[in-house]
């Protein structure tokens, strides 16, 4: 079945802030259930899945400065944080009947393997979800931007950024109701307009290998679903001349 499908590779990035649901802090073990079955439900199908998710909801690595702790250290800590969000996920996922591999860019073997991009590749190839952790391995680099280099490396089709809102708009939907929603927008215009959908280091990645980054809706039950087999949901952030 994979065939008729859109996107038979992807690279799924998440928040770890929507890890929380409606707590402050942490996790909530129902967001997480959610994410494992519409996740599932595109598995089912055959598409190769890759995972990031960051660390937001356990510890913001650019709020170090402020509590003084420098960088560096903040930015390492925020890698810790998206291996806690990266096991909870696995464990989740393997719950529902999905085959996994937890990756990580900082050596700890008996936690997660290390990784390496030809063995994250041969796992996808084998049908399992591979999540990568620890962002880049290195500070001064976000998740976005680890989503971008992983979803480069392992050939994905897209990058799908799940949200909770419906897509890119020209200003904040949450506190303008009346923000306008684009269906379609250059990597160029995302960055001359300072759209907050990666950052640049991330979208500059993505432009420069011509990988689609669609935002979409998470929240929305079979958004994911409609996604991989070509339904038009939320925006598409790309080169439109490449993308038609």
């Amino acid at each position: 079945m994979a065939q008729n499908l859109k996107y038979k590779r992807i690279l799924l990035k998440l928040s770890g802030e929507s890890l929380m649901g409606d707590k402050s802090f942490g996790i909530d073990p129902q967001i997480l259930e959610y994410f494992a079955k519409e996740i599932k439900k595109v598995h089912q199908l055959g598409v190769q899945i890759g995972i990031v998710i960051g660390g937001g909801n356990i510890y913001r690595g650019l709020n170090a400065q402020d509590q003084g702790i420098d960088r560096v250290t903040g930015d390492q800590m925020g890698m810790l944080a998206t291996i806690i969000n990266s096991l909870a996920l696995q464990n989740t996922l393997e719950n529902n009947g999905i085959y996994t591999r937890l990756m990580s860019a900082i050596k700890m073997e008996e936690i997660a393997e290390p990784y390496i991009r030809r063995r994250a590749i041969r796992h996808l190839e084998k049908e399992r979800v591979v999540i990568f952790g620890a962002g880049t391995g290195h500070p001064y680099f976000s998740t976005d931007t680890a989503a971008s280099l992983r979803a480069v490396e392992i050939e994905a089709d897209a990058i799908f950024k799940g949200t909770r809102v419906d897509g890119v708009f020209d200003s904040d939907p949450e506190k303008n109701p009346a923000a306008n929603r684009f269906d379609e927008i250059t990597y160029m215009d995302v960055l001359k307009k300072n759209l907050r959908v990666m950052d640049l280091t991330a979208i500059s990645l993505c432009q420069e290998n011509n990988l689609p980054i669609i935002v979409f809706n998470m929240d929305q039950p079979d958004n994911l679903l409609k996604l991989v087999t070509g339904k038009s949901v939320g925006t598409t952030v790309s080169n439109f001349e490449n993308s038609k």
